[in-house]
């Protein structure tokens, strides 16, 4: 799996400045703890640059990018400290080429169609998008989107916890850039439980997961139709009846015949279902493949005699 797409299970990029190369390893470990193992350490402090060896050499896990990139030396230096792939606020060829040479993935910034078309000159399809609300956010990658349908957007500047659903829910978006969930009040008090606590905010906004539905393993038809109206005399729900299930309202599914779970099934929905899958295996979860329908997968345990399985909204 390539650094862009690894970026795209994630979906969310951390996006710090670290003025004191000490506070690399608990920062990266504050993230990474609270749901997002990746950092893109910027080069507009001096201690950029061994920030990135101590994080590369402490927290392998972590997927390292140097951002704020902006000559060759840079991304040798960036390089040889340990990170994985380096991040430009602009599009510079000399630069763009000589990461190409030595095989390092690049996302150069781009903020209009020259950018783009000097970006598939160049031989990439993905771009970062900057600063991305300043030049019109997510309307202009919209519009930008239409005669450039192969371009992938990795949109920085200005994203957070209020318009990032809105971001990641265009499907040309790989992920988001951010700095909100790493404030610079809190790493200067080195508050990394602050920190982590944010991460696990923000990936909670990242999966939007919810519950949407509890199935009932009625087994029969009959028994179905009877639970179901029960239910929606209870509720004040109305009746919809299926070929499998019979639904009380939108929050129950009473299913006609013997189905996964003990008891019945639970389903969570989430924004994206490959992202969330990525994110709850990090949680010690594992999913049955074989029930993997592109649109929602069981996981493989049972939870108190119910199946649960995601559900892409």
């Amino acid at each position: 799996m390539n650094v862009i797409e690894q970026l795209s299970l994630v979906g969310l990029v951390p996006v710090i400045k670290v003025e004191d190369a000490n506070d690399a390893v608990p920062l990266c470990k504050a993230l990474a703890d609270g749901g997002l193992p990746v950092a893109e350490i910027t080069f507009r402090s001096d201690a950029a640059e061994e920030a990135i060896r101590r994080a590369h050499a402490e927290l392998p896990q972590v997927i390292l990018g140097a951002g704020t990139v902006l000559t060759p030396e840079q991304v040798d230096r960036a390089m040889a400290a340990g990170a994985t792939y380096i991040v430009s606020p602009g599009i510079n060829p000399n630069v763009v080429k000589h990461c190409q040479e030595r095989g390092i993935p690049i996302v150069p910034g781009t903020s209009s169609p020259s950018n783009v078309e000097t970006a598939l000159e160049l031989g990439l399809d993905t771009v970062k998008f900057f600063p991305a609300e300043a030049v019109g956010g997510l309307k202009v990658i919209k519009a930008m989107s239409a005669p450039y349908g192969q371009v992938r957007f990795l949109p920085t500047g200005g994203i957070n916890e209020k318009n990032v659903g809105e971001y990641l829910a265009f499907p040309k978006i790989v992920a988001v850039g951010g700095s909100w969930m790493a404030p610079s009040d809190a790493i200067k008090e080195k508050d990394w439980a602050r920190i982590e606590k944010l991460a696990r905010e923000a990936v909670d906004l990242v999966l939007g997961l919810e519950l949407r539905h509890v199935g009932i393993n009625s087994g029969s038809p009959e028994q179905a139709m009877a639970d179901a109206k029960r239910l929606c005399a209870l509720l004040n729900w109305p009746v919809k009846d299926g070929n499998k299930s019979t639904f009380a309202g939108l929050g129950f599914e009473c299913m006609k015949m013997p189905f996964r779970g003990k008891n019945g099934h639970i389903c969570i929905a989430t924004n994206n279902i490959k992202r969330a899958r990525w994110h709850l295996e990090r949680r010690g979860f594992t999913f049955d493949d074989s029930s993997d329908s592109g649109k929602a997968i069981y996981l493989n345990e049972e939870i108190g005699g119910f199946a649960f399985h995601l559900l892409q909204k």
